[in-house]
């Protein structure tokens, strides 16, 4: 049975987040061992990211059925594109608790996890998020009740967080890697000479 994974997309995304997503699974349809697909869509048919590019998604949210999916992807954004006025509006809210409520996996990347804390699902859980000098983000990820973990990637249970658009394909990884098998995700890397991340890198305090 083929595995899906909705990709979740606001205005004002960044562009890197999403493509970790669409090429690991775009690669893993082609070449992984197992079945899988990735669906991008959004609240409008065409969405403006961070830097300017417009972007086609392939449904809008209205048009599916969410329990057809077994994870949910979202890629973060800038504030001056507008990123935050969608991710953490109540329809955007409402998808990420549909998947929660379902148990079903849920990957972000950047500062996406803030969606994820405004959506209710992060308290008391283990979480990160892109950090900079000053720790405004970090503040606003505590507030909403996580425990802030300064690592690239961080996962607690079914949810997996990141730091920053550098992320997002080891991110990508290991969310294939939750879906299908370990095995699969290393083939997959290894097919996108993507290399293994050493535990200093992963470990590194961003500030």
């Amino acid at each position: 049975m083929t595995k899906k994974v909705l990709l979740l997309l606001a205005d004002g995304f960044e562009p890197l987040e999403a493509a970790g997503f669409t090429d690991v699974f775009g690669w893993a349809a082609l070449e992984g061992n197992e079945p899988i697909e990735l669906v991008s869509a959004s609240f409008k048919p065409v969405l403006r990211s961070t830097f300017g590019l417009r972007v086609m998604p392939q449904a809008q949210v209205s048009e599916l059925d969410l329990n057809d999916f077994d994870a949910l992807a979202i890629p973060g954004g800038f504030a001056r594109a507008g990123f935050y006025d969608e991710a953490l509006s109540e329809p955007f809210l409402a998808v990420i608790r549909h998947f929660n409520a379902r148990d079903r996996g849920i990957a972000s990347v950047c500062v996406a996890s803030l969606a994820l804390g405004a959506a209710g699902i992060i308290a008391g859980r283990r979480a990160t998020i892109y950090h900079q000098v000053g720790g405004k983000r970090k503040d606003q990820l505590e507030q909403y009740g996580a425990l802030f973990v300064d690592q690239a990637v961080v996962e607690d249970g079914r949810l997996i967080s990141s730091t920053g658009p550098g992320t997002s394909v080891e991110v990508a990884l290991r969310l294939l890697a939750n879906l299908t098998s370990p095995q699969n995700a290393a083939h997959i890397r290894a097919k996108m000479r993507v290399p293994e991340l050493d535990q200093e890198w992963l470990n590194q305090p961003q500030v």
